[in-house]
């Protein structure tokens, strides 16, 4: 059976003669999606402008260079879309025109462009360093500029924001010059429409970020936010060449927003509801095309279990006309459930007949699990069940959730204690199917452990079993795992949209506490966007769930009041392969474990990848905190599960 979107004959015809067609990957610098009615609209506007204010001068060396950075309607957000590179050595000078478009409904002045300085290295690069970023709104006590090589007191503006809600800032739009000058040995930069001037003037030359020295050029790139910017012209020919106006044939097509895993039973329309395609013309230009402008089919359905093929075709030309489609592809596979689980889902599975991996707790760690518990509903025993072992699997103990254990350190143990049970376990029984279970295993070091499950039964009654001071004889030879017993357990503690449409801050886990000399840790398997490095996980950490000591993301950044100017902070450095590290980190289980030194805290990641490599990432010392400390997780471009 065929699932099609606008299918027209010639798309028929080349799908399937294109079936073994290599798909780029990867995106492009800069995003073009231009109607013209919008640049219509933002000439005329323009041109009304210069003819109240008089003649335009005419800037020596402008080249046509016009394409569109951000959506014409106004959605695109901070760091989603880029213009080319423009590069500018020591000694030279930089002019570029534009239409700057601001969202009439905009009531924050951030919501127009800022201009990134870089060293010659494209985003995402190993060596790739920036000097920092002017906005072209002026707001002092806010963040109109950034970055450890700008000078806020450099900046002069003739339109000033107290704070980013301050009315004005639809005077930022309409036709800009952008200069940026480093003829005089520093940097001078300024923005302006005829209205509004900001200027930035370094008299000092640039530290030079390079890692070849010899090399002295410098890198800027526009980035809009809410806002959208038709390029018009530059005196500097950008990497990748100029873009003219003229009609741009499609070249080639890849797919964005493909979900890997698809539920069996979900509609066509439902699943692929968010993935578009960045096409790429003629003269490097691309553009962004909706779900809603592509030929879509899925070879062979999507009707049964199994990896499918989903192919799409384009046939339009960068303005419109017909012309031979472009064809892109992606696999993804119908499964019958989402998430990692233990035991037949049809809770089938006898004891011991299901096991999770192995998970080490080093001394005086803690970790925690969260999952979801399925049971039979026939006897307390048909649960989930945590075994503690050696790396052999010698058993130190097995205990139940059910008040009941058995083992060498368990049994006939004069200093084991547990919680007592239920005090109603038929209510108990019937509350443990679709339980939320949060189980904790803390190695204490001292040849004991322990072992608390925090259940959240399906009445809405949190029900807690614990088993504290269980006999360890090697404490740096302890592991646990999970079984089952007519039962089955879902690791479907999920933050963030799974198709990795949340962004920054768009959604969050549970609060974690870490008690002071204490370490706690946890595993987490984090799906990327695969966009850029920071689309991955972030650990917050929190003196009260609420205030913050720092964040720090999966890729060797972080920032906050206990992180920034702090110089006891170290971290690990970061990955010696960026690229390959960025696509190892999706489907990456991910150990996270956070220490309470009482004044200073740790975050220590260790991350095996998709492609079996292990990367690590710390960040160490981390102060000062109070004593108090919790943490959770939250996400960018990318979703996360607890395992």
């Amino acid at each position: 059976m065929k699932y099609l979107n606008q299918i027209a004959t010639a798309f028929c015809v080349a799908a399937l003669g294109l079936m073994t067609l290599t798909s780029c990957e990867g995106g492009d610098l800069y995003s073009i999606d231009s109607p013209e009615w919008l640049s219509s609209r933002a000439d005329s506007i323009a041109a009304a402008k210069a003819a109240s204010q008089g003649d335009e001068e005419e800037i020596e060396g402008l080249h046509e260079d016009v394409y569109t950075v951000g959506a014409p309607d106004f959605s695109t957000g901070w760091w989603a879309a880029f213009s080319k590179y423009y590069q500018i050595p020591e000694g030279g000078k930089w002019i570029a025109q534009f239409n700057l478009s601001i969202n009439p409904a905009a009531s924050n002045t951030y919501k127009n462009y800022a201009m990134i300085i870089c060293n010659d290295e494209d985003r995402g690069a190993a060596n790739y360093r920036e000097y920092g970023a002017i906005r072209y709104d002026n707001q002092p006590s806010g963040n109109s500029e950034w970055g450890d090589y700008i000078n806020r007191d450099l900046v002069s503006s003739d339109l000033t924001f107290e704070t980013d809600t301050d009315p004005g800032v639809d005077k930022l739009g309409g036709k800009v010059t952008l200069t940026v000058d480093r003829t005089e040995g520093g940097l001078i930069v300024t923005m302006t429409n005829g209205t509004v001037t900001k200027t930035y003037t370094q008299k000092t030359p640039l530290d030079n970020l390079n890692a070849d020295q010899a090399n002295t050029n410098i890198r800027c790139f526009l980035v809009p936010e809410g806002s959208c910017i038709n390029f018009l012209g530059s005196t500097v020919e950008p990497i990748g060449g100029y873009t003219s106006k003229e009609d741009k044939l499609p070249l080639s097509m890849v797919l964005n927003g493909v979900p890997k895993k698809v539920l069996q039973g979900v509609t066509f329309e439902e699943a692929f509801a968010n993935v578009t395609a960045t096409v790429q013309f003629e003269q490097g230009v691309s553009k962004d095309v909706k779900f809603e402008e592509l030929s879509i089919e899925v070879i062979p359905d999507m009707n049964n279990l199994g990896q499918k093929t989903l192919v799409a075709a384009y046939a339009k030309t960068f303005k419109g006309e017909a012309a031979t489609p472009v064809i892109a592809y992606a696999q993804f596979d119908i499964v019958d459930k989402m998430y990692t689980s233990i035991g037949a889902t049809d809770n089938s599975t006898g004891f011991w007949g299901a096991h999770s991996d192995n998970i080490k707790v080093n001394p005086g760690e803690t970790f925690v699990s969260r999952f979801t518990n399925y049971t039979n509903g026939q006897n307390n025993w048909n649960n989930f069940v945590v075994v503690l072992c050696k790396a052999d699997n010698t058993e130190y103990a097995v205990v139940r959730a059910d008040n009941y254990g058995w083992g060498a350190g368990y049994d006939n143990n004069p200093n084991l204690t547990t919680s007592g049970g239920q005090s109603d376990w038929g209510a108990w029984l019937a509350a443990m199917d679709g339980a939320k279970v949060t189980t904790y295993v803390t190695n204490n070091g001292d040849g004991s452990a322990d072992v608390v499950a925090i259940m959240e039964g399906n009445d809405g009654v949190v029900y807690q079993q614990m088993y504290q001071g269980i006999a360890v004889d090697n404490p740096n030879d302890f592991f646990f795992r999970f079984t089952v017993d007519g039962s089955h357990i879902e690791f479907d503690d999920v933050v963030g949209a799974e198709d990795n449409s949340t962004g920054f801050w768009g959604a969050h886990s549970v609060d974690i506490e870490v008690p002071i000399n204490q370490t706690v840790s946890t595993r987490i398997k984090n799906f990327t966007n695969l966009q850029n490095n920071w689309n991955n996980f972030c650990v917050v950490l929190t003196s009260d769930r609420t205030t913050e000591y720092a964040v720090v993301r999966a890729d060797n950044y972080g920032w906050g009041a206990s992180y920034e100017n702090n110089p006891n902070l170290t971290t690990s450095g970061g990955q010696s392969d960026w690229g390959a590290w960025l696509q190892a980190m999706d489907e990456a289980k991910c150990y996270v474990a956070v220490t309470n030194h009482g004044d200073s805290a740790d975050v220590r990641v260790v991350m095996e990848g998709n492609d079996g490599n292990t990367y690590y990432q710390d960040y160490l010392g981390i102060s000062p905190i109070d004593g108090n400390l919790f943490f959770r997780f939250t996400v960018d471009g990318s979703h996360l599960i607890f395992e």
